[in-house]
């Protein structure tokens, strides 16, 4: 969880906090990034699968 954390803040929102004028704009950032990250950010350590493929590919064995 921390290490998504980390992702989180260093991709989607160190450098862009000026893009934010609202709580909820950031909101809505937040809930756009877990969405990419879940289904089609690609990760090394899961075998180039995003974690959905990877979580859906293990329920298959």
């Amino acid at each position: 969880m921390e290490n998504f954390f980390s992702l989180l803040k260093n991709e989607m929102f160190y450098g862009h906090e000026d893009e934010f004028e609202t709580l909820e704009d950031l909101k809505l950032a937040i809930e756009t990034y877990i969405e990419y990250y879940n289904t089609k950010r690609i990760s090394v350590k899961l075998k180039g699968l995003t974690p959905v493929q990877h979580r859906n590919q293990s329920l298959l064995v």
